[in-house]
């Protein structure tokens, strides 16, 4: 029934329950969510070493007097959030731990990027990044229709977007984007598509995957994010799942990926070998069906952790 691929038996879990970079309220209980739905515990049993960090301090959308900009709003507090998450990230890789992130929404990715992306720095290496969402998540304070900041981490860690947040762990893009898969992309904003285009990342769409199929598509995407790198970092939002799979996700959009394909996208990473760090985001339980979503996310983590079928 179970079975652990060769991979760090130790895992640092580090909540980031933070919501100030959506537009939706909700996505700040989803570590909760996840930890409700035996995260610790099932990772466990699969022989991992388990230590719950529990959550950074983020600071709460009603005491913040001021939003800031409106082309990116609560920027100062979402940078401030990263910071701590890409401290503690860096610590727990140097503590010789995996780096397990439970968002909140996208824009902690930054701080968990960051993080990773420090820690391999230090020894000249580089990490690639595997991002599967629906959205691009590469939107900047100029380009985005909302001003909602978790559009624009895949910017920030490729070198674009507000300052506050791409020059956080030092200048320079924390990764290559030639090393930068976008994976299940079907929900792009119109000024946003030219910056995709640009930045030299490998988006694969939805259709790519109704054509080519999951399994050649994570294969290239894994060789992409592979090539030349000490690993790489999964970042992955469950809206890159089908809502009809995961309907408590920030920002659902009809037409992802089904159950089994993305268990399937999740073992083919863990065959790889290559995954150094995870984050899940963007699970809301308050637009939830009795914690679905979040039970979804921990077969997903297991999956890539290691959980066979034989």
């Amino acid at each position: 029934m179970t079975g652990v691929a060769p991979l760090n038996k130790h895992i640092a879990i580090i909540g980031a329950p933070l919501d100030l970079g959506a537009g939706r309220r909700g996505v700040d209980m989803g570590p909760s969510a996840l930890r409700v739905a035996g995260l610790g515990k099932r990772l466990s049993a699969l022989g991992y070493d388990v230590s719950d960090m529990g959550n950074i301090p983020v600071a709460q959308a009603e005491a913040v007097e001021d939003a800031g900009s409106s082309h990116a709003r609560f920027l100062p507090q979402i940078a401030a959030a990263c910071e701590r998450l890409g401290e503690m990230v860096a610590q727990a890789l140097a503590n010789g731990q995996t780096p397990l992130v439970l968002g909140g929404d996208h824009s902690v990715a930054v701080g968990t990027v960051g993080g990773v992306s420090r820690f391999f720095r230090d020894s000249q290496r580089k990490i690639g990044l595997l991002w599967m969402d629906a959205h691009a998540d590469m939107n900047t304070p100029e380009s985005s229709p909302s001003g909602n900041v978790h559009g624009m981490p895949l910017a920030c860690c490729a070198g674009e977007g507000p300052d506050a947040l791409r020059y956080m762990f030092g200048r320079g893009s924390m990764v290559d984007p030639a090393n930068v898969a976008l994976v299940g992309i079907r929900d792009v904003d119109a000024r946003e598509q030219p910056i995709v285009r640009s930045t030299g990342i490998r988006p694969f769409t939805m259709r790519d995957i109704d054509e080519r199929g999951m399994r050649a598509v994570m294969d290239e995407a894994i060789a992409i994010a592979s090539e030349g790198t000490a690993g790489f970092h999964l970042s992955l939002d469950m809206d890159f799942v089908d809502p009809e799979y995961a309907p408590g996700v920030g920002t659902p959009v009809r037409g992802g990926a089904t159950y089994r394909e993305a268990h399937l996208a999740m073992e083919v990473i863990c065959d790889s070998e290559r995954m150094v760090s995870m984050e899940v985001v963007e699970v809301n339980p308050v637009i939830d069906e009795v914690n679905r979503t979040a039970d979804l996310a921990v077969e997903l983590i297991l999956s890539a952790m290691g959980k066979k079928i034989l």
